[in-house]
């Protein structure tokens, strides 16, 4: 069961194939936290070039699927819709660190927590399992901008 299918997403992140790294939502608490999902599988585009002979998920898109989970959060908590002309910037990440690798076949669990929000600045702790297992953790900061400022 998903609160947020990928219709629901795509209405709220200005991301898109082949850059949308957030398959559905199954748990959100407005203001608070949320649990999406990013099933991986072979027919990633990065996975040709990373690695042919060992398909691995570049860390630094486990992170960006992280943020794109944190950005569901924030116009969700806001009540702004994509189209409001809102925008949620990726600008800052502290502490990641990379557990566990994450292959083709995997169901990347996304949990974000909002730790605070202050003057259009919001600071989460971000966790993606693969399974029970932690795949990476990091605190990200996304700042809120209007199209007409970015």
């Amino acid at each position: 069961m998903s609160i947020l299918n990928i219709n629901d997403i795509v209405k709220l992140l200005p991301h898109r194939y082949p850059f949308l790294l957030v398959d559905k939502v199954i748990e959100l608490e407005e203001g608070k936290s949320i649990k999406a999902i990013k099933n991986v599988t072979i027919n990633e585009p990065f996975f040709p070039g990373h690695f042919p002979q060992y398909p691995v998920m570049p860390g630094v898109l486990i992170i960006e699927a992280l943020a794109q989970a944190a950005g569901v959060l924030a116009f969700k908590s806001s009540g702004k819709s994509g189209d409001s002309g809102t925008l949620y910037l990726f600008a800052g990440i502290d502490n990641c660190r990379f557990k566990r690798q994450v292959v083709p076949g995997d169901t990347l669990t996304l949990c974000v927590e909002i730790v605070t929000q202050k003057r259009g600045i919001g600071k989460y702790k971000a966790q993606a399992f693969v399974g029970t297992e932690l795949a990476a953790e990091a605190d990200l900061l996304c700042a809120e901008r209007q199209l007409n400022q970015v």
